[in-house]
């Protein structure tokens, strides 16, 4: 009696042999990508009402891009 649920596993796995032994040995992931989508939703929602796209844009660049301007009247901290 043959599982057909591990039959295609099998499959799968030979077809995608290559490119899961290269992201284990380069340890490659796409979990930066999908935090940082999951951060950029939780922000567009965050920023509901806003007018324009642009200001959407504007503040998942300031909370993501990775800058960190000083802001007027406050002194620059040594980190």
């Amino acid at each position: 009696m043959r599982h057909l649920s591990f039959t295609d596993l099998a499959r799968r796995i030979r077809r995608h042999r290559d490119a899961i032994v290269n992201a284990i040995v380069e340890r490659l992931s796409n979990g930066l990508t999908e935090s940082t989508n999951t951060k950029t939703r939780l922000i567009i929602r965050r920023g509901f009402g806003f007018r324009t796209a642009d200001a959407v844009i504007a503040l998942v660049m300031l909370t993501l891009g990775g800058d960190h301007p000083t802001l007027p009247g406050r002194q620059l901290t040594a980190d």
